[in-house]
């Protein structure tokens, strides 16, 4: 695990350039996100050319981030696995920490190679260490790396302190550099469609990895977690079945948040995915469900807006009944209007319901709902965690339509309750992850086969 001292230390940084020279090295690596973050997990596709995976200990369970890491390890034989922590090392909403990047490290017996911030610090930053290796759940940091160095007689100090006070090497120094610092935006990181040049910055962070680190050092640590294996027989997701439906799903730069383990999921239960970009798409191709999910639709409301031809078609299907599952994103574009720094943009006209921007989020965190109704989606009772971020939330409109949850903690549509339910559709503002709700993709497949069979019947 690549952890940090605190939030913004340079973990990111060193993870893509550690993903690059491994990549370039011909060592096969899968790669991981602590959290539920999607935007990180971008930047690491593009370091490393393979898919990452998220793990989230509080949204997902210990056992089923255990199981959802071996799994995905297992889909490359003889990979090594490397993963970005989140915020700092003990970092979390658990007293015990059992939901911080320790508390994932400790559960997967991973060493922790320490991304120190050094600035304004000297000897003293032994003391950092030393309180991160104190403090429960106890995890093995195998190494440190300073970052943002500022001299080389600051160097000699912060290396002389850590290894002699906490008997930790430090396996490498890298100097302050401004093209090293990743542009930030509301939600974090910019993704890395958004970016100017991701991929220069990718080769930089490499760069100075190779140059200022002991890469072989840092290589053998891999080398030092203890072999895992499914702690009880379960099935996090199910065995993949032949391709019975076809789910439409809109990826592009507007709507890019998808966690990859939703959309095995979907493959494994039956589908056969369809990606359409909504920036070249007119109408919709011949698909048997919907699944619009996350992103920044707020940056392109003038090309979604315009494309009325796709909203037309996008409603049409809706009213027919396809089954569709929309997230945030996927929620503001088939709302009625969104207004975005003083205009207001027509969309879908899905949902009665004005959507508005303002500068504090609405919505921030994790998300804990209750089933208050019986759908195709979810049962009666059933308790389901998730996560939002959202400066987004209706303003005008019918906003008493049926829905799916009442929100236990978090605040969703309202701050009451979240789900849009009308027809086939499903939408909201929570982010759901496959291995939380284990029962999603087999319902979403079911509903995809009932439209296209009732479909096939009408023809008859």
């Amino acid at each position: 695990m690549i952890s940090a001292s605190w939030k913004s230390a340079g973990k990111t940084t060193v993870s893509l350039g550690l993903l690059r020279l491994l990549a370039e090295n011909g060592v096969p690596v899968v790669s991981f996100k602590k959290g539920p973050d999607y935007i990180d997990p971008m930047w690491h596709r593009v370091a490393s050319s393979g898919e990452c995976y998220n793990l989230d200990t509080w949204m997902m369970g210990e056992a089923a981030c255990r199981d959802t890491f071996i799994r995905n390890c297992a889909r490359r034989p003889g990979s090594i696995a490397l993963i970005e922590g989140n915020h700092g090392l003990h970092d979390g909403m658990d007293m015990a920490g059992a939901d911080s990047s320790a508390g994932l490290a400790a559960l997967l017996d991973a060493p922790v190679l320490l991304v120190i911030d050094s600035r304004r610090m000297n000897r003293g930053v032994a003391a950092q260490v030393l309180g991160l290796q104190a403090m429960p759940p106890k995890v093995r940091i195998a190494g440190v790396i300073l970052n943002h160095v500022t001299s080389s007689r600051q160097e000699s100090k912060q290396r002389a302190a850590i290894e002699t006070f906490c008997n930790v090497p430090v396996l490498g120094a890298i100097p302050a550099d401004s093209s090293l610092l990743l542009p930030e935006r509301h939600l974090g990181l910019v993704t890395v469609g958004e970016a100017s040049d991701a991929e220069a910055f990718i080769r930089v962070a490499a760069q100075q990895v190779e140059r200022h680190c002991d890469f072989a050092a840092i290589r053998k640590l891999f080398e030092e977690a203890s072999p895992l294996s499914h702690s009880e027989p379960r099935e996090v997701f199910s065995p993949k079945k032949e391709a019975t439906v076809k789910i439409g799903v809109f990826r592009d730069a507007a709507f890019c948040f998808y966690y990859p383990d939703n959309l095995d999921a979907l493959r494994d239960a039956g589908a056969e995915l369809v990606f359409i970009d909504t920036f070249k798409t007119t109408a919709l191709p011949e698909i048997d469900g919907l699944y619009l999910g996350g992103g920044f639709p707020e940056s392109f409301f003038a090309e979604l807006s315009a494309n009325t031809s796709l909203l037309r078609d996008m409603r049409g299907r809706i009213e027919a009944g396809i089954p569709a599952w929309a997230e945030c994103g996927g929620l503001i574009y088939l709302c009625r209007s969104a207004t975005w720094e003083g205009r207001q943009w027509p969309l879908a006209s899905v949902l009665p319901i004005d959507i508005a921007y303002q500068r504090k989020p609405a919505g921030c965190g994790y998300l804990e709902l209750e089933s208050r109704a019986g759908s195709g989606w979810f049962p009666v009772g059933e308790r389901v965690r998730a996560h939002e971020f959202h400066y987004s939330k209706p303003v005008a409109g019918n906003v008493d339509l049926a829905c799916q949850f009442d929100v236990a903690r978090g605040f969703g549509l309202t701050g009451r309750e979240d789900g849009l339910l009308y027809r086939n559709l499903f939408a909201s503002y929570a982010h759901f992850h496959a291995a939380a709700n284990p029962g999603w993709a087999e319902r979403f497949v079911g509903l995809a086969l009932k439209f296209k069979e009732q479909g096939r019947l009408e023809r008859d």
